[in-house]
């Protein structure tokens, strides 16, 4: 869907012109942003370099407003709308008209080392979960630092984090 801009830079000019070459800010608070445009208004443009500044920017201002807003507006269709609806714990999706959830990162490693007996690695989390390697390694540090985890060496010398309640204890480790 093609939407024109909200906001457009002759406007937004011609608010910095009115407001005496932008000490009173209406063209700040045209473009969203309130708390500069009080501060505009109560400083004389923030002691009219604001002000020269804005003259300078103001077309670069105009387009981060268009589309900070066309984000903020598709975000806003997309909770509203019959494709997405977020949720605090999971993104719930429509996908061939059932609803689907995407689980939290925890859950799936969670549900990948039950599959696994215990044992998993950064590569079979990055996989199962669809990540990077660096992210899949962040999420299994953050188990271990909770102590829901450990990190072990397996006699073939394969570095692999450890679900301890989910493990059979006989499987041969090395200490580290």
């Amino acid at each position: 869907m093609l939407t024109l801009p909200m906001y457009k830079t002759g406007m937004a000019y011609f608010l910095w012109l009115i407001s005496g070459f932008g000490a009173l800010g209406f063209h700040r608070f045209y473009l969203g942003k309130i708390p500069t445009g009080l501060l505009w208004m109560f400083t004389g443009g923030f002691f009219a370099l604001g002000s020269i500044y804005d003259f300078l920017t103001l077309p670069g201002q105009v387009r981060e407003a268009n589309i900070r807003d066309a984000i903020f507006s598709r975000n806003q269709h997309d909770i509203g709308g019959n494709n997405w609806r977020y949720a605090s714990d999971a993104e719930v999706r429509i996908i061939d008209g059932k609803k689907t959830r995407k689980e939290k990162p925890e859950q799936g490693i969670l549900k990948l080392a039950r599959k696994n007996k215990g044992i998993l690695t950064i590569s079979e989390v990055a996989l199962e979960l669809e990540i990077e390697l660096d992210e899949a390694k962040k999420y299994l540090d953050n188990l271990v630092s909770k102590s829901f985890a450990d990190i072990r060496i397996r006699k073939n010398g394969a570095i692999v984090y450890v679900i301890t309640d989910m493990v059979n204890m006989d499987e041969g480790f090395e200490d580290i």
